[in-house]
């Protein structure tokens, strides 16, 4: 929800319409992978998704410290906002990980 509206903000009060376009498309495609990660077809389907919408987050940090470097988002939104998404980050990391855990787990068992 902050992404879309920081990109209605960009547009409405910065006539930012370039990188506006990007931290939209990377930030909501995050919500949409982990959506798919959620009805996957197997544990490695699964894991594929969340390291898709890892990239996808990543690459939103990287729009968004650009948006403020150059100086059409203020530092103490850049801050809130970077907050999240390292946090999100985070989240999807730790659930990856935990999936490859099981996965071995398992593996190991079958053998």
């Amino acid at each position: 929800m902050r992404i879309v509206k920081l990109h209605k903000f960009l547009l409405e009060n910065k006539k930012e319409y370039v990188l506006s376009k990007q931290v939209l498309r990377s930030g909501t495609a995050i919500g949409a992978l982990v959506r798919e990660a959620q009805n996957a077809e197997s544990k490695a389907d699964f894991i594929h998704k969340l390291g898709v919408a890892q990239k996808e987050n990543d690459e939103t940090l990287y729009w968004l410290e650009l948006l403020f470097e150059t100086e059409y988002l203020g530092e103490k939104k850049f801050i809130s906002m970077q907050k999240d998404l390292i946090e999100l980050l985070k989240m999807i990391r730790s659930a990856i990980i935990a999936s490859k855990n099981k996965v071995n787990q398992a593996v190991k068992k079958n053998s």
